[in-house]
């Protein structure tokens, strides 16, 4: 397999992200989300998210195979030491370890900001079906998130009802005082020399 290489998103990636994320959103529950967004709206909410927080992609000599990044978890300030997690990668690049890469450069960044958990929100069931596979939950088990919390029949996609599970995971000790975190911007050049360690 060609070397994989990891770098910061762009807003510019918008159109070739989209091409990953359709699927999850029209044949999958993996994402609530109904409708594809436009790839202007995409465009911004990767603005948005690297105002504060990382979103790299992995490439294959110069095609984005998957993305990684980190949100707010909960917008009041005693919430500022976690964060929500996302991850996706295209269909046809599964199973050749770009979903680790990309979670062990995120957890690295994540840490240099100050951040001690990182959460996934991850819809389950207890049959796997045709919009629905235990992939996700396999996947972040595999990478020490334990389960948290289960919310029931929470979420209507494909005329099913889904549950949707909280995982989380420490990646850094929480002391006392604890210090600000920094947004991804005030770390940028620590970052890209993590992104280049994991390329």
């Amino acid at each position: 397999m060609t070397k994989m290489t990891l770098r910061f998103a762009e807003t510019g990636d918008a159109e070739e992200l989209l091409q990953i994320y359709a699927p999850y959103v029209e044949r999958t529950a993996i994402t609530f989300e109904y409708d594809v967004p436009s790839v202007a709206e995409f465009s911004e909410r990767i603005r948005r998210t690297m105002e504060k927080y990382p979103y790299i992609v992995a490439e294959i000599d110069g095609r984005i195979v998957g993305y990684a990044y980190a949100g707010t978890f909960k917008s009041r300030a005693a919430y500022d030491w976690a964060v929500e997690t996302s991850i996706y990668v295209a269909e046809n690049d599964r199973g050749h370890g770009t979903g680790s890469l990309l979670y062990a450069a995120l957890e690295a960044i994540l840490k240099l900001q100050g951040i001690t958990n990182v959460n996934a929100c991850i819809t389950y069931a207890d049959r796997e079906d045709e919009h629905l596979t235990h992939g996700s939950v396999d996947f972040h088990k595999k990478h020490d998130y334990c389960l948290v919390g289960r919310f029931r029949k929470c979420g209507y996609k494909f005329d099913t009802w889904y549950d949707m599970i909280w995982m989380e995971k420490f990646i850094a000790g929480h002391v006392v005082p604890m210090p600000a975190i920094k947004s991804v911007r005030e770390i940028e050049d620590e970052a890209e020399k993590v992104l280049e360690s994991f390329s």
